[in-house]
């Protein structure tokens, strides 16, 4: 199952990590290839089912350079980031967590009054500067 933007990100690396007690290890990947949402790999070293089922259920890492450079943030980066109002200036809070479900994600926002949730579309989200926070036009109610 692939987190990134699409499966064929994921599908396109040359390379994976798994982590295990805080260490990294790399896996080469050899061929990759996209079936419905998901990637199916062939890695260096894992010759047998056996040795894949051994990774079963386990999350794997990328390096943030090998990932292919678009209009996009990193989640990570957003987090802590002030939500601001793009006409006033009104902060509304912190970014404190982003969902992925569906057809866009989620922005969960940490405000004064408690959490509060916004899809990450264009229609609010006018502007994301990892330096000054993210600007939205929200709707009555949101917040």
């Amino acid at each position: 199952e692939s987190w990134c933007d699409t499966p064929e990100v994921l599908a396109g690396l040359k390379k994976i990590y798994l982590e295990k007690g805080g260490e990294y290890t790399a896996l080469k990947i050899k061929r990759a290839s996209v079936f419905k949402s998901f990637v199916i790999a062939k890695a260096e070293g894992l010759n047998s089912i056996d040795d894949a089922m051994a990774l079963r259920e386990r999350i794997v890492y990328a390096d943030r350079d090998d990932i292919p450079k678009g209009d996009g943030h990193f989640i990570a980066d957003l987090i802590g980031l002030d939500v601001i109002d793009v006409d006033d200036g009104k902060v509304y809070g912190k970014l404190c967590e982003v969902i992925n479900r569906g057809a866009s994600d989620i922005y969960v926002v940490d405000t004064p009054d408690g959490e509060r949730m916004m899809p990450a579309v264009s229609e609010f989200v006018k502007e994301i500067d990892l330096d000054r926070g993210i600007y939205i036009k929200p709707i009555e109610g949101m917040f």
